[in-house]
């Protein structure tokens, strides 16, 4: 596995890659990877005939607040792992190759951005689209995985690259969950034992949610109610929002049907988490 720090040298491997005929697939990440980073990287593989992992700490993504300083980062480490998985490349640029002296344009996508994570993280999808979009210029990948656990930045990133005619296969991959059901993440590492006992909640709410539907629950607002309260049964549990939409307009949905979403996000402790779930068995 060959790592990559300098943009111009990326897009110069990219260039030759696809003069050669090959297909190149993308797995843009923050690092500290987990077993769901690496399930992306095997399906590049299985997509692809080169696959090309990043690696950012996107600063513009984060809010004043956030958890940018102390992310996880741990090249030695993360390039390891996804050399077990078969990655091509580790892309791997510092913010000022990013975003050198003078750089002003922000790619941002209106509409899918103003719900959800977007009420609470202000600025934050244009800081992902933005670095998107340079990532995708820079690595010219014939398709782009992104996990669902993220679904509303899989939909604003599905949403720009149709506007903007990008000729890249956005594929989505299923949420990958610990044995006891807890959505991986980078943030889990940050939960104290009793913290990660509470985040469970999470994924619990989601199989209560899906056995309400399977029993006759119709109503939205029934069931958000439902998972509110499931939620603040468990100690250290900070409801940010416990949403039902649909799952292409992202718009708040009052009856549920089989393009219905629940999506829930919490602070657990000082973590914040996200989960969510179709609520019928996808087709």
């Amino acid at each position: 596995m060959e790592i990559i720090h300098s943009p111009g040298q990326m897009t110069a491997w990219a260039n030759r890659a696809r003069q050669s005929g090959k297909t190149i697939a993308m797995v843009p990440t923050m690092g500290a990877f987990h077993e769901g980073h690496l399930a992306l990287m095997r399906m590049g593989r299985s997509r692809a005939d080169l696959t090309v992992t990043s690696i950012f700490v996107n600063p513009i993504q984060f809010g004043p607040g956030e958890d940018f300083d102390k992310y996880p980062r741990d090249l030695k480490r993360d390039g390891g792992m996804a050399a077990t998985a078969g990655v091509d490349v580790l892309f791997a640029p510092s913010p000022a190759e990013m975003y050198p002296t003078g750089f002003q344009t922000t790619v941002s996508v209106t509409g899918l951005t103003d719900t959800l994570c977007g009420r609470s993280r202000p600025g934050h999808f244009d800081g992902v689209t933005t670095v998107v979009a340079k990532l995708f210029n820079i690595v010219k990948p014939n398709l782009a995985i992104f996990g669902r656990k993220d679904f509303q930045q899989l939909a604003v990133i599905s949403k720009m690259v149709r506007d903007l005619n990008w000729d890249v296969e956005i594929v989505g991959h299923p949420i990958v969950r610990e044995a006891d059901g807890l959505a991986m993440s980078s943030r889990n590492a940050y939960l104290s034992e009793a913290e990660r006992q509470s985040a469970l909640a999470l994924s619990k709410s989601m199989q209560q949610a899906r056995q309400r539907v399977q029993a006759g629950e119709t109503s939205a607002g029934q069931l958000i109610e439902e998972t509110k309260k499931f939620l603040q049964g468990h100690p250290g549990v900070a409801i940010d929002y416990v949403s039902i939409v649909d799952r292409l307009t992202l718009l708040d949905q009052t009856d549920i049907n089989r393009d219905s979403v629940l999506l829930v996000a919490a602070r657990v402790g000082t973590t914040r988490l996200i989960d969510n779930t179709v609520l019928f068995d996808e087709q």
